[in-house]
């Protein structure tokens, strides 16, 4: 087990996936953990089962697109936790498609939700952590930030933003003792890659180019995320940690 002092953690995207993975693994170290995602039935049952285990968690229901949403949802959620002291930005969707058949709004959109999300609530969630003097931030992000991705133009770019963002924003922080990081997955089996993991053939051909020759599980993205936010992790920041079978090596 890793070390947690009463920790509270917030991780979007928790509703499926690889957030709900890491707000499982958090619940299962101990943290209280605010699972966020913009269905309300999705999230609940992730606190649900959370709570059903014997853990502690809160269902809250944001649309992560939306910045006027998160300034509310983050104020609510100052006024009844004294402070949150991990934030877990996860939230992410897919609108791929080659650039000239790419629409503005799928660009938009995906920027809008896997990178402007990340903005509004670390600048909503991180005052409380700086004043603290202590404060996890873990940005998932993903090799396709790094390596890019022949269809995924809007959605590298997002990605790649975010890594920006993690290395500036640990410079900003890192006097008041609060780390930021990212981690950058790479095929992970998820509901988001069922329909490549599922055919065999475009499974052959993503293979090529993993060493390790197998897709990754979320509970290797929990794990990562999990230490980064421990006590254990406190002399890390400002780094990329791609959990990809060698893809990116």
């Amino acid at each position: 087990m890793l070390t947690f002092k009463s920790r509270t953690a917030l991780v979007t995207g928790a509703g499926r996936g690889i957030g709900k993975a890491i707000a499982e693994e958090l619940a299962r170290q101990g943290v209280a953990v605010i699972c966020v995602s913009k269905s309300a039935d999705s999230c609940g049952a992730t606190a649900s089962g959370i709570a059903a285990a014997g853990g502690k968690a809160k269902a809250c229901a944001v649309d992560v697109a939306d910045g006027a949403a998160i300034a509310q949802a983050s104020a609510a959620l100052l006024a009844e936790f004294p402070i949150i002291d991990i934030l877990v930005n996860n939230a992410g969707i897919t609108r791929d498609g080659l650039l000239f058949r790419m629409s503005e709004a799928d660009w938009s959109d995906v920027l809008a939700t896997n990178l402007s999300s990340c903005f509004h609530w670390t600048k909503h969630l991180a005052r409380p952590m700086t004043r603290a003097r202590w404060g996890r931030i873990v940005n998932i992000s993903s090799v396709s930030g790094i390596i890019g991705n022949a269809g995924q133009a809007n959605y590298s770019a997002a990605k790649a933003g975010m890594i920006g963002l993690t290395k500036s924003l640990a410079r900003e922080f890192a006097s008041r003792s609060v780390t930021v990081n990212a981690i950058a997955p790479g095929f992970i089996k998820t509901d988001m890659t069922t329909d490549f993991v599922n055919n065999p053939e475009a499974s052959a051909k993503i293979l090529e180019v993993v060493p390790l020759k197998r897709f990754g599980e979320a509970s290797d993205i929990a794990a990562m995320a999990a230490y980064l936010c421990s006590e254990e992790a406190g002399y890390i920041t400002g780094q990329v940690f791609t959990v990809d079978g060698g893809m990116a090596m």
